[in-house]
């Protein structure tokens, strides 16, 4: 996450991230749905209206990096070398972000309580699928704009559809082999594994588009 060089801003940003840290952890020790916005802000040290001020939605707390996540992907076209194509990009991008040990891409004890955490309430999982399909959109206008070619692509979308389910299959895989094995190391190799397999089929569905 970029780190603002003013002290307000930073200030901002020191306050959003204490309380989506308090709200996480009263998330996985209790449940998304047993824990209250008040609770939320008392355990952070702010007030009521401090949390809505940074957090709209109280599931926004839990999914904190979603805006993060789409300006890695963004970035990631718009800087991508003329002589390698988006998809290729895109799956450089997860070897990259799986040898920096970001903390999306990390299996481990906690992850598989923060996948737990989801899949215990119906408000989250919710959220979930609705950041996918807002994700598969934030894809496709960067796929076309990385190529010349107008928003709403359909050859777009149908790159970004095909990426998004291989890298959502990808993950969910990584962390069943982490629950079976409780090895971090396989797991990402699961996968990396599965990323570069989805991304050959990918490659052939695209085939004679300027995305693959």
């Amino acid at each position: 996450m970029t780190v603002p060089s003013d002290r307000r801003s930073r200030k901002r940003l020191a306050t959003r991230q204490s309380i989506s840290i308090a709200a996480t952890r009263l998330f996985m020790q209790r449940g998304f749905d047993h824990v209250t916005v008040d609770e939320i802000a008392s355990a952070a040290d702010v007030g009521r209206m401090t949390v809505f001020n940074h957090f709209p939605r109280k599931e926004d707390m839990f999914f904190d990096r979603e805006e993060e996540g789409r300006e890695m992907l963004r970035n990631a076209l718009q800087r991508r070398e003329p002589d390698v194509t988006p998809v290729e990009t895109l799956r450089l991008l997860a070897h990259r972000l799986a040898a920096e040990d970001v903390p999306y891409l990390r299996f481990s004890v906690r992850s598989q309580a923060f996948m737990a955490t989801i899949e215990g309430s119906e408000t989250l999982k919710a959220r979930a699928r609705a950041i996918r399909d807002e994700l598969a959109q934030t894809i496709s206008l960067a796929l076309s704009e990385s190529a010349g070619r107008e928003p709403a692509d359909r050859d777009a979308d149908l790159a970004a559809g095909l990426l998004l389910a291989t890298w959502t299959t990808a993950f969910v895989q990584a962390h069943r082999s982490f629950q079976l094995k409780q090895d971090a190391r396989e797991a990402t190799a699961v996968f990396l594994g599965l990323v570069d397999q989805g991304t050959l089929g990918l490659k052939a569905a695209m085939a004679g588009t300027p995305y693959a």
